[in-house]
C-alpha cells in the first residue's frame, strides 16, 4: 500500500499513547501520563481516536507498538493488545525498539544524529544501544547494539547519553547528558512506518516483546538468596 494508515501504541514510558497516521502525516495522538492505569485506559483512547477519524479498523494498514525493552508491565500490555487487535482484524504488527524511539526522539528534540539510548532497567542495570542518523531515522549501528549494562558504567565514545537512565552511566569528560527524553507514539508511529516501508511488518504470533533481561525473576531470587 502507497498510503499506510497506521495506528500505534505506546505504554511503556509510564503512559498511555496513542497515534494514527497516514504516509508520515500525524492525523491524531494522545498522550495519559503517569497515571499506570494503562490497562484501563488503552482500548477506549483506541476506540476515541480511531471514531474521531472515521477510520474502522478494516481501514488499517498496520498496528505499530512499543516492544520494549523496558518496563515489564508496559510491555506486556502493549504487546497483548497490538496481538489481539492484529489477530481480530488481520493486520500485521510493527514491532518499534524503546531504544530506538528515545534515540528518534532526541533528534526530533535536540537535533542530535549520534546518540546512546539509556533507559533505567532497575536491578543496578541499564537497556542501552546506539544509534546514528540515516535517512531521518536513527538506526542501530549493528544489530546487536540493544544490551544491559551495569550503573556506573563507562561508555567507548563521547556520545551524547539520552534517555531517563543517561544520568545512571558514569560519563566521560563533558559527555552530554540528556535525561529528559520521553517518547511519545507521535514519535514511534515514524519508526513504524519506516519499518513497514522496509519490509518490517511481521505476523501478530511473531509480534514479540523484547525484554533483555530474560530470567529477571531468577536474578531476583539470586539477589534475594545472596543477601
Amino acid at each position: 500500500m502507497n498510503n499506510p494508515l497506521i495506528l500505534t501504541l505506546e505504554t511503556v514510558f509510564d503512559q498511555c499513547s496513542i497515534a494514527l497516521s497516514q504516509s508520515g502525516v500525524m492525523l491524531s495522538e494522545q498522550t495519559q501520563t503517569g497515571k499506570r492505569e494503562q490497562t484501563q485506559q488503552i482500548l477506549p483512547m483506541i476506540d476515541e481516536i480511531l471514531t474521531k477519524n472515521q477510520i474502522k479498523f478494516t481501514d488499517l494498514t498496520a498496528i505499530a507498538f512499543n516492544r520494549g525493552p523496558g518496563a515489564f508491565s508496559g510491555i506486556r500490555i502493549n504487546t497483548a493488545v497490538a496481538q489481539a487487535l492484529a489477530f481480530a482484524h488481520d493486520l500485521p504488527c510493527l514491532p518499534v525498539s524503546s531504544l530506538q524511539a528515545v534515540a528518534q526522539q532526541a533528534f526530533v528534540d535536540k537535533g542530535l544524529t549520534h546518540v546512546y539510548a539509556v533507559i533505567d532497567a532497575r536491578m543496578n542495570q541499564v537497556y542501552f544501544g546506539e544509534f546514528v542518523l540515516k535517512d531521518d531515522i536513527m538506526q542501530a549501528v549493528n544489530d546487536n547494539t540493544e544490551r544491559l549494562l551495569d550503573y556506573d558504567e563507562k561508555t567507548e565514545q563521547n556520545l551524547p547519553l539520552v534517555g531517563d537512565g543517561a544520568n545512571l552511566l558514569s560519563t566521560q569528560e563533558n559527555q552530554p547528558i540528556f535525561n529528559d527524553i520521553t517518547p511519545t507514539a507521535k514519535t514511534l508511529a515514524i519508526l513504524g512506518e519506516h519499518l513497514y516501508k522496509n519490509n518490517g511488518a511481521v505476523t501478530a504470533e511473531n509480534a514479540l516483546p523484547v525484554y533483555l533481561r530474560h530470567n529477571a525473576w531468577k536474578t531476583l531470587a539470586e539477589q534475594k538468596a545472596s543477601h
